[in-house]
């Protein structure tokens, strides 16, 4: 078999498992999109749907480490009050494990806060895509850092002092 004929069987070989790695990184990006719409519309019952039932949700606070069922209950009256929070990706990186049955990915958030840096872990649960892991940080310029740090310094004390006991 010619050096061609070889190259050939495996682009062949290849293909279907890109064109399924790109159907589900479309699916994952819907998944995304719609969730953040979902907070935006205050629609509780959509927004918790897309998320596993084991899911953790790390808010920008460093006390909001969230269970679901914790994440809810936080939540809920912002959903009830018909304002939750606007978050739009401007650039979102999706990457698929192995198996095709884990992703993760990174995005960068237009929010009230301004910009943001989402990252999330997402699982197959009975062929569904769930966000099982969510991290949001405000994301801050390096030459602003000096400054953040004195604006937080004494909750960052006091927390770390009551962490470390």
């Amino acid at each position: 078999m010619s050096s061609l004929s070889k190259f050939i069987c495996l682009v062949l070989l290849a293909l279907p498992f890109s064109q399924r790695s790109q159907a589900q990184e479309k699916e994952i990006n819907t998944l995304i999109d719609a969730w953040h719409l979902a907070a935006a519309e205050a629609d509780f019952d959509s927004y918790f749907s897309k998320m596993a039932d084991d899911a953790v949700f790390i808010g920008t606070d460093p006390t909001e480490n969230w269970q679901l069922e914790a994440f809810k209950k936080f939540a809920k009256p912002f959903f009830d009050k018909g304002k939750a929070w606007s978050f739009k990706a401007l650039e979102r990186n999706v990457y698929l494990g192995s198996d095709q049955n884990i992703a993760w990915f990174d995005e960068l958030l237009d929010t009230q806060m301004k910009i943001c840096r989402g990252s999330g872990v997402l699982k197959k649960v009975n062929g569904q895509w769930k966000i099982a892991h969510y991290v949001l940080s405000i994301a801050v310029p390096n030459e602003n850092v000096d400054q953040l740090i004195q604006i937080k310094e004494n909750f960052d004390n006091k927390l770390i002092n009551s962490l470390k006991q």
